[in-house]
């Protein structure tokens, strides 16, 4: 179809332009094919592009707001930055003030919580009001209801579906990929699924973390038959009293600035095996190498043997907007 689409462009897990993962969306892909999201995403050449689908009140009040994301080669059912991306773009333009929104994502409904900073955004504890939005935190002045941009400052949080614990990779053919021992071996390399299955891979300190060059053809032949397509190398260490992580992930030839699907499952890894507590707050630093740094806010519940309420929170800022023409 023919005609003409509004785009903006937003630096997503940062308050600082030209920072952190740029975001394409498409404000109202209505009439756009599939092909033509696909090529789009192709023109965009950012990591994702997501396309919004208005429908009717009524429907987004029951099912939330239609999303559909792709890369550059194919659509994909989730992903952590054009969720948490879109999600702010629609709170900071829609002029509600409300503090959660719902997005209808391939993968299944996900809820996103906004709040002044990552101490006033949590989980719990917040119903619904009778127009079905809740009320419990107002983030926004009336002035500020008034924007049409994402300005860096209010912080969103989503919670993602919770982990599937796939197989552990053996340590030597780990190793084989990094061509090296660097390898924390106390903790199990495991493929760990919150919407989007990642081989999570402990890395012994941040000096090895910030020199590895992984043999890509090698991790894909390793993560053939997991279901798994990336590896997310973490490299967890205390800092002034506090646990951060630091983190890489490369792919499609390049580097990623900051994967939030992937610091799900890094996160669930963690409590899993007992590195962050329960509901802990972590910050993931992601893209130094890159030149984009990213912070990424999880946490995730403990709950027995299972765990829960992997949540994934970060701020964006936008950066330009235009006009595709067809």
């Amino acid at each position: 179809m023919s005609g003409t689409y509004e785009f903006v462009q937003l630096d997503v897990f940062t308050k600082t332009p030209l920072t952190g993962n740029p975001l394409a969306i498409f404000t109202d892909a209505r009439g756009l094919s599939d092909q033509q999201m696909q090529a789009l995403a192709r023109e965009m050449n950012l990591s994702e592009t997501t396309f919004i689908l208005p429908r009717a009140p009524e429907v987004e009040a029951e099912k939330g707001k239609h999303v559909r994301i792709f890369t550059v080669e194919e659509e994909l059912p989730f992903a952590g930055h054009p969720t948490l991306g879109t999600a702010l773009y629609l709170h900071d333009t829609a002029g509600s003030g409300a503090d959660e929104i719902a997005l209808d994502l391939n993968v299944g409904k996900i809820d996103i919580r906004f709040g002044a900073d990552p101490k006033t955004v949590s989980g719990e504890g917040a119903g619904p009001s009778r127009t079905g939005v809740s009320t419990r935190g107002r983030v926004r002045s009336p002035e500020h209801n008034k924007s049409d941009r994402v300005a860096g400052n209010v912080f969103g949080e989503m919670r993602q579906r919770d982990p599937e614990f796939g197989p552990t990779l053996p340590p030597d053919k780990v190793a084989s990929v990094l061509g090296s021992e660097e390898i924390a071996a106390e903790w199990p390399s495991q493929i760990v699924s919150t919407g989007l299955p990642f081989a999570i891979v402990p890395i012994r300190d941040s000096k090895s973390l910030a020199n590895l060059k992984p043999d890509l053809v090698k991790a894909g032949a390793l993560l053939e038959g997991t279901g798994a397509r990336f590896c997310y190398f973490i490299s967890p260490e205390e800092r002034e009293g506090r646990l951060e992580v630091r983190a890489r992930m490369f792919f499609y030839g390049g580097e990623d600035p900051a994967t939030g699907s992937a610091a799900g499952c890094a996160i669930s890894w963690m409590v899993r095996h007992g590195l962050a507590k329960s509901d802990q707050q972590i910050l993931i630093r992601q893209g130094v190498e890159a030149r984009r740094p990213s912070e990424i806010f999880v946490r995730a519940t403990r709950d027995g043997e299972k765990v829960t309420n992997v949540r994934v929170g970060g701020y964006a800022v936008e950066v330009l907007r235009g006009t595709a023409r067809l």
